[in-house]
């Protein structure tokens, strides 16, 4: 019997967040005033355009870059194939990236094998972090790009990225930052931090889904990858979604003026839900460094069990989770982050994702720790 949906618990948050409410009326109102191109040049036009302007330079005060840096996009996996592909000159070369990326970003490359573009892996240590000493034995002459996630989205390790951006300073390399989890949870600034792009998806910090943003670095070289009209300053041809755009700058000025409380009061809800099933479903295993990750994702292991299983029952029991990337579900495959950790099999084979938002309350918190805990002990039995 299904738990009706008043019931049900939503730690799924890496995967989508639901819109804020004021966030939703604003894009409602949007679409009724200025539902105008705002490409056309005459007054409606004109105020549409005012509306798309003023959310591009909210978003670039707001994460420390300048408006013409920021191009609109139709949400994550676009930015991060518009800067892969983008940021190619066309000649055979390597992009470097570290093992168990997004299925956006491997996908992407994956795609370029013919054009002679290789892979140079970053091996990740056991926490999931960086093994930065391998950036010395790199042929930096052949690298044409640097890519890699800031905050991972199935385990939430967050990189520390300032060695992998001083070597591409000084070999001139692009380097460019998949943002879609990072931004909005934890403190970011794009002029600060070294890379030359950096992607990121409304739907991630409450914001409307099918909007986001390539951030590029002024002067760079990006080839656009849409053949079309001149919109975004010739990087992303397609009318532009104004509604959508606004609501994406409302979100992060939200997600931002309220960034410190939010993590606080998430990872407090985390801490318990870990410290909850830890207690009461032992043996578990915690993937993932646990003093580098965003504060509200949890990757746990129920050794014994299979994901797969786990998740449809906790499904039937009213939690809503996964076992990593949404872009992956319908894969058998282990998530690659955690074969890149060099866990065993026991441990990725019995991998779930939670995920929390400030939404949760400590109440589901409780109730989901009763609920999961019920739901591993009786699969154990």
């Amino acid at each position: 019997m299904s738990v009706p949906a008043s019931q049900r618990i939503f730690l799924d948050n890496n995967s989508t967040t639901r819109p804020l409410d004021e966030v939703i009326d604003l894009v409602a109102e949007q679409y009724r005033t200025h539902y105008a191109n705002p490409g056309s040049a005459h007054a409606d036009g004109r105020q549409a355009r005012r509306v798309l302007e003023d959310a591009r330079e909210s978003i670039a005060s707001l994460l420390g870059a300048k408006p013409q840096e920021v191009i609109f996009t139709s949400g994550g996996t676009e930015s991060i194939n518009l800067a892969i592909q983008g940021f190619l000159t066309g000649a055979p070369g390597e992009i470097a990236l570290p093992a168990g990326e997004h299925p956006a970003t491997v996908n992407s490359i994956r795609r370029l094998a013919a054009r002679g573009i290789k892979q140079t892996v970053i091996p990740l240590d056991a926490e999931g972090r960086l093994q930065v000493e391998s950036l010395n034995q790199f042929a930096w002459d052949r690298i044409q790009l640097v890519t890699l996630v800031l905050a991972h989205n199935e385990t939430g390790v967050i990189q520390d990225i300032a060695p992998i951006a001083t070597h591409c300073e000084a070999n001139r390399i692009p380097l460019h930052l998949d943002c879609v989890q990072a931004i909005g949870k934890i403190p970011f600034h794009f002029q600060d931090s070294g890379a030359t792009a950096v992607s990121l998806a409304a739907h991630k910090f409450h914001g409307p889904r099918g909007v986001g943003a390539l951030i590029v670095k002024e002067g760079a070289r990006l080839h656009p990858q849409i053949a079309g009209g001149h919109q975004e300053r010739g990087k992303r041809a397609g009318t532009e979604p104004v509604a959508l755009a606004a609501g994406m700058a409302r979100a992060l000025e939200c997600a931002v003026r309220d960034r410190d409380q939010r993590a606080q009061h998430i990872a407090t809800l985390r801490d318990r839900l870990q410290q909850g099933l830890t207690e009461q479903c032992e043996p578990v295993v915690i993937n993932g460094s646990q003093q580098y990750r965003l504060p509200n994702t949890l990757n746990i292991s129920f050794p014994g069990l299979d994901g797969e299983a786990l998740l449809i029952s906790l499904d039937l029991a009213g939690i809503s989770c996964s076992l990593g990337s949404a872009c992956a579900s319908g894969s058998r495959d282990p998530a690659p982050v955690l074969l890149a950790m060099g866990c065993e099999e026991r441990i990725y084979r019995s991998a779930v994702r939670l995920s929390l938002s400030f939404l949760n309350t400590s109440e589901e918190i409780e109730e989901a720790i009763s609920r999961i805990s019920r739901v591993v002990n009786q699969l154990r039995s």
